[in-house]
């Protein structure tokens, strides 16, 4: 399929499923199950639902059937997303925070830098699974690897199959970067495809595997956590899903910007009068670089391409299963990426990506910021930022049980700390004040269950952001971002910038000199906020 085809394509998709569901069905009897869908590094703009060329129908479709949200923010990165995911709170209240370095490496301190999930939270596996539902959970968990009370199976799973590290290889995971079956090591690395070993692949298969166990065992719901690490460094991928890609990218990073802006304008995704922010100044332009870098540069983003489509083809599969099953229209699917774009690995990539035995056992070929600035088409920046390119998600809600297909996007911004509220409501189950002798700090969203109609949130505070002393605060229209906080909770006024979303959601028109009583209004409430979920434990 040519580029230039992708869009017709996923508008297609859009105006058969609109035309399929003009009416509302009514909810099958008994409570839905629910299935999380979370990707690794995946920017804004890489679905085909979202302005990209990459081939992604399956996920198109599904997002064509249910709510597509325009806004929608994770908290910058991998773990500290994965912990509010989880638990519906701020990394810093449950014992994540910006603690980026493996707890042995580090000596241990009480409170948000221990690196592992505290006990004054709950995950949504124990709280559901005391509500009665089966807790399965297939690929990368990150929270907690070197703290066994933190693993899956210990933190209310029941059944866990997957990587308990940041990243692995995805043909051949070892070690401490190995895969884990339950409690226990898993050396055997078995896939039902006909391919061989792929991280990918195995986590679905142990999905369906799981479900499949589940419906055998009980008339009991189940909920899915389904956390691909794809398409998150290093770049593997089957080579029947790299030479679809081989070639597509040589027209280079600008125009492509270019193309996938003018898509997101056509899908209605971001208003006409957004411009396009400007190439990174650190990525050189596509025409300055000779053949061979061009050719290395083909060849890093087709990867990436790849990964993606694998990701797609995968989730085709569950759906399929599910469907045949008879469990997809009361399956209530949430799917969005951990952070943005990952600009790791210097300006062009790392490491070997020609050579493919090289590339291959490496664990860390990336494909550079060069190409994230492409993934985070129309923002600037990336992961480990709380300007729109590090926090802002692809994100969508299906559930053919209550949720009709939208044409029109959801504009409202929510966030990450929304989802467990909105689980525990679509599941009737009741969230706890205390668990297993531990007081529980109480849930900090909103349900989006409004969103499913159309209806405003009705949030009663601002979204706050905090990563790596990168800070932002969203009420309304406004938009306050900053760099830099200092350890101490505070941030020089010099620091702050401030954007009117609506007018400029790109980030490009700083108004925080025209406007210094927003400022100062915004940064109170961010200091209060971070005093209070203890951004910076005193």
């Amino acid at each position: 399929m040519k580029m230039t085809d992708r869009f017709s394509s996923v508008k297609l998709v859009a105006t058969a499923m609109t035309i399929l569901a003009l009416a509302e069905p009514a909810l099958p009897a008994g409570r839905p199950n629910i299935v999380v869908v979370l990707v690794d590094d995946m920017g804004f703009s890489d679905l085909g639902c979202y302005g990209g060329e990459i081939e992604t129908p399956h996920i198109d479709a599904l997002a064509a059937r249910g709510v597509r949200f325009s806004q929608f923010y994770n908290a910058a990165r991998c773990c500290p997303t994965r912990a509010t995911l989880m638990t519906g709170l701020y990394p810093h209240q449950v014992g994540i925070g910006h603690m980026t370095t493996a707890p042995e490496k580090k000596q241990r301190q009480p409170g948000p830098y221990q690196g592992y999930l505290n006990r004054n939270c709950v995950t949504l596996a124990e709280v559901l699974g005391a509500a009665g539902y089966q807790t399965l959970l297939a690929g990368k968990w990150h929270l907690g690897q070197h703290e066994r009370s933190s693993w899956p199976l210990q933190r209310g799973f029941d059944k866990f199959y997957g990587c308990l590290a940041g990243s692995v290889n995805y043909f051949s995971p070892r070690a401490q970067r190995g895969i884990t079956h339950g409690n226990e090591i898993d050396d055997q690395l078995a896939s039902t495809t006909n391919r061989r070993y792929y991280t990918t692949d195995a986590f679905t298969d142990y999905a369906i595997r799981f479900i499949s166990e589940s419906l055998d065992a009980a008339q009991n719901p189940f909920f899915l956590y389904l956390s691909y690490n794809a398409p998150h460094w290093p770049l593997h991928a089957h080579e029947e899903d790299l030479a679809k890609y081989r070639g597509r990218y040589r027209i280079g990073w600008d125009e492509l910007r270019h193309q996938r802006y003018q898509r997101q304008i056509e899908l209605g995704l971001i208003p006409s009068h957004w411009p396009l922010s400007t190439r990174d100044s650190r990525v050189p332009a596509w025409d300055s670089l000779d053949n061979a870098k061009q050719d290395e540069m083909d060849m890093r983003m087709a990867l990436y391409a790849a990964m993606v489509d694998r990701l797609d083809t995968n989730i085709g599969r569950l759906v399929d299963f599910l469907r045949s099953q008879d469990q997809l229209d009361n399956t209530l699917l949430v799917f969005l990426s951990d952070n943005g774009a990952s600009a790791e690995g210097g300006i062009l990539g790392r490491e070997e990506v020609m050579d493919i035995e090289k590339r291959n056992a490496s664990r860390t070929v990336s494909y550079g910021t060069a190409w994230a600035n492409l993934s985070s088409t129309p923002y600037r920046l990336y992961k480990r930022y709380t300007h729109e390119g590090g926090a802002c998600t692809p994100f969508f809600v299906h559930w053919p049980a209550k949720i009709s297909s939208r044409s029109e996007w959801y504009r409202e911004p929510a966030q990450l700390i929304d989802i467990v509220p909105t689980v525990l409501e679509v599941a009737g189950a009741d969230y706890p004040e205390t668990f297993q002798g531990n007081t529980i700090l109480p849930l900090e969203g909103v349900s989006l269950a409004p969103a499913f109609k159309g209806q405003p949130l009705e949030r009663s505070r601002p979204i706050f952001l905090e990563h790596e002393n990168n800070a932002s605060v969203r009420d309304g229209k406004w938009k306050l971002v900053g760099q830099k906080v200092s350890p101490k909770g505070g941030i020089d006024a010099s620091k702050w910038e401030l954007y009117d979303m609506q007018a400029d959601g790109v980030e490009l028109n700083d108004l925080a000199s025209t406007y210094p009583g927003v400022v100062a209004d915004l940064a109170a409430q961010w200091s209060e906020w971070s005093n209070r979920v203890q951004v910076y434990p005193k």
